[in-house]
C-alpha cells in the first residue's frame, strides 16, 4: 500500500524515534508498504518519520545510483544491489574527507541542495530479521545512510545548510508546509492535519 509521505513542517519530523523490538506489530508489512511508498516516488531511501512514525527505522534502496557514470566502477558494483533495512540504528563513527553533494528529500519535494556529509560511516543496525550488523560504509552508500538516519534524530537536510541559504529557503519551505507544492506522489501536510 502507497502512504501519504509526511511535508515538512510536520512535528514528527522533528522526534528523534524510539527503538523497536522484533515484536513491532506487522513490521513485514510496514517494510514492504514503505518499499512500495519510497518506490512509487522514485527516491532511494525512506525513514519512519516521512510515513508519520517516530521509530528508529529506514529503508534504502540505492541501486538507481549504479548508473551513474560518474561513479568508479567499483562504487557502481556495490551500489547495484544496494537495498537495505536498518531498524535501531546507530552511527559508531564518521569519518574521512568532507564532500559536497546535490540531495533532496521526499519531504521537501523541489527543494534541491549541496550538503556537506563525511565520506564514511560505520554504524550498528538490525536487519528485517532482528539480526544484528556492524559495518562501514562509504560514498554514497554512506550518504543515503546519513541522509535518512537524520531523520531518525529528527534532523533534516535543510538544518546543515549555511544560514544563508536557509533563509533564501524559508518562504518555498514555509508553502510545502501550507500544501503549496506539487510532488508526483501523496503527500501529507501539517496544515490540513490542523484545519480537521
Amino acid at each position: 500500500m502507497i502512504l501519504p509521505i509526511v511535508a515538512y513542517g510536520d512535528p514528527v519530523l522533528r522526534k528523534v524515534g524510539k527503538e523497536i523490538d522484533a515484536e513491532y506489530p506487522n513490521l513485514n508489512g510496514l517494510l514492504e508498504n514503505m518499499f512500495e511508498t519510497m518506490y512509487n516516488a522514485q527516491g532511494v531511501g525512506l525513514a519512519a518519520p516521512q510515513i508519520g512514525l517516530p521509530i528508529r527505522l529506514f529503508i534504502i534502496d540505492a541501486t538507481p545510483f549504479a548508473e551513474d557514470e560518474d561513479l568508479q566502477p567499483e562504487e557502481q558494483e556495490l551500489l547495484k544491489d544496494f537495498k537495505k533495512v536498518f531498524i535501531n540504528a546507530k552511527i559508531l563513527e564518521e569519518n574521512g574527507d568532507t564532500w559536497n553533494f546535490n540531495e533532496g528529500c521526499l519531504s521537501i519535494p523541489d527543494v534541491r541542495e549541496d550538503v556537506s556529509r563525511q565520506e564514511k560511516v560505520r554504524l550498528e543496525y538490525y536487519d528485517e530479521n532482528f539480526e544484528r550488523h556492524e559495518e562501514e560504509f562509504t560514498g554514497l552508500a554512506a550518504r543515503v545512510i546519513q541522509h535518512e538516519y537524520d531523520h531518525i534524530e529528527g534532523v533534516l537536510f535543510t538544518d546543515k545548510l549555511s544560514s544563508l541559504r536557509k533563509r533564501l529557503l524559508k518562504g518555498k519551505l514555509a508553502n510545502i508546509s501550507k500544501g503549496k507544492v506539487r510532488a508526483d506522489y501523496k503527500m501529507r501536510f501539517p496544515a490540513a492535519k490542523k484545519a480537521r
